[in-house]
Formats: structure tokens, C-alpha cells, sequence
């Protein structure tokens, strides 16, 4: 599932040859990746707008129109936007094309048709739920503690939890987790003060790498030029089970559920009692 990397590298490559662009029309190979309103609808009032400004909010794409209202797209599990001005026939996944005044085309490619789009007049109408953005300055590990506070969830379900905190997914969970050493199914609130200062700044590195990295394409994700994204070539555990090793202390990778989620963590590195709770 494409994460806050992918997503803002989406938001950054797309800007250039979008902004100021006009929406002159959209092909929808498949309704139902409509939201709101109608189809019929969403349309008619997007038809003739001008993209003024793109945006990211956890993994939410907005972008934000000349009418005052905003067109958010959500990639879910295998969604990507691949920018064209290629008259090529789109492959058999594209969902829907968004054309532009200057002759470029924007697809919306999803082999599992579980993406979305939205036409809202309010933002927060879809994403009002979310957490914090943990890549913001106001995001400090004491925010993090207080939110930790109580919270006997484990730590891993917790970072997916998009209530709980924007963006971060079961990769970049994972990958953060081993830079901290917290054993994925420590509970929220057993986390100690050093603890989370060392998830916070293991939040942030993971993520900022992977955005300089151009996010990782471990299945469905390609950029919006239709290459790949290297920042899975740099996980530490992330998807790495069958012979893979800890790159710290060579003990065999292993994979658990989380709220049947995959999770990979080294078992030495990241102790489920550290010697503090034993």
C-alpha cells in the first residue's frame, strides 16, 4: 500500500506539470472510484477547473480547485497516478483519466480497484478523523507520549492506526520499530520516556528517508513517471523473511500478525520484555 512516502512523492513529481493546469475532461473506466457526489456530478463541477494547489494529508491526495471545493484521491492498497501526454490506450487498470489543458493526462492506475475519489467543498469531510502528521513541527515527542498515554493496543497497530497518527503504514511501522528497538507488541502505554523519544526520531529518519528515496516499490507503486521507487532497497526487516538476516546482529528476521497485519522485527534487537519490565 503506497504510505506517506509514496504519497508525497506522488504530490511532489505531479506538481510541476499540473498547477494552473485545466481540468478539460475525465474518463472513468469504473464508476465506483467515485465517493461523492454522483457520478454525473463529479463530473460537471470538475470539468473546466483550475488546479491551484496540491496537498497531502496522511495518505490523502488533495488537490484543491479554482471553484473552492477540492478533489481528493485516496490510492488504498494498490493505487498509483501516472502523469502521460502519450495518446497510448491505458492498460487494463487504469480507473479513470483526468485530462488537462496542456494535453497531459493524469490515470489513475489500481489493479484492485479499491481507490477513491472525492469532490468536496470541505476537506475535512473526509479527512477530519485523522492523526497528527508526524512529519510536522508541532508533532514533538511529547505529543507522541501524551497520545501513547493509556493505550494498551500494541505499539505496531497503534503507528497504522491513522486515528492515531497520519500516513505511516505496516512498511514504514516496522522499519521504525527496529530503528527504536521496540518489540512490535509492546503495549502503547509501557513504552518509557527514552523509548519515545527514540520511536519519534525513528519515525522521522524512516520517513524522510524514504521520501528522498522516492518511496519503496515493493508490489503496485510506481512514481508518477512510471518508474520505481528505491526506498525499499534500504529495509532493515520490512518484507525481508525467507533466509533474511538482521543487519545488526545476523539473527533470523521473523514475521508475526498484528491485527492481521505482517509484521517483521529482529527478535534480539527489539526484546518483547526489555530488562526494564522483566
Amino acid at each position: 500500500m503506497p504510505e506517506l512516502p509514496e504519497v508525497e512523492t506522488i504530490k511532489n513529481e505531479l506538481m510541476p506539470h499540473i498547477l494552473g493546469r485545466r481540468v478539460t475532461g475525465i474518463t472513468l473506466c469504473w464508476e465506483r472510484i467515485v465517493r461523492k457526489p454522483s457520478v454525473k456530478e463529479f463530473c460537471s463541477r470538475l470539468i473546466g477547473q483550475e488546479i491551484t494547489r496540491l496537498s497531502r494529508r496522511g495518505k490523502y491526495l488533495i488537490f484543491s480547485l479554482s471553484s473552492g471545493e477540492a478533489l481528493i484521491i485516496h490510492l488504498k492498497m494498490t493505487g498509483s497516478l501516472l502523469l502521460s501526454s502519450a495518446p497510448d490506450a491505458p492498460d487494463k487498470f487504469i480507473r479513470a483519466i483526468i485530462h488537462l489543458d496542456n494535453n497531459c493526462q493524469i490515470y489513475f492506475r489500481d489493479p484492485r480497484k479499491f481507490g477513491a475519489m472525492w469532490l468536496v467543498e470541505d476537506t475535512n469531510s473526509v479527512v477530519r478523523k485523522l492523526g497528527p502528521e508526524p512529519l510536522d513541527e508541532n508533532f514533538t515527542p511529547q505529543i507522541l507520549s501524551k497520545r501513547l498515554a493509556k493505550r494498551k493496543a500494541p505499539i505496531k497497530a497503534l503507528l497504522f492506526d491513522q486515528n492515531f497518527i497520519a500516513g505511516i503504514g505496516n512498511m514504514y511501522a516496522d522499519e521504525a520499530l527496529f530503528s527504536a528497538g521496540i518489540h512490535p507488541l509492546r503495549p502503547g502505554e509501557s513504552l518509557s520516556p527514552e523509548e519515545v523519544k527514540r520511536l519519534h526520531r525513528a519515525i522521522q529518519e524512516v520517513l524522510f528517508s524514504a521520501i528522498g528515496n522516492k518511496g519503496a516499490s515493493v508490489e503496485n507503486y510506481f512514481r508518477p513517471d512510471g518508474t520505481l521507487g528505491t526506498a525499499h532497497f534500504e529495509f532493515r526487516v520490512a518484507h525481508r523473511l525467507g533466509g533474511k538476516f538482521c543487519p545488526v546482529c545476523s539473527t533470523p528476521i521473523e514475521r508475526i500478525l498484528v491485527r492481521n497485519r505482517g509484521t517483521y522485527f529482529c527478535p534480539k534487537c527489539q526484546p518483547q520484555y526489555p530488562p526494564a519490565l522483566r
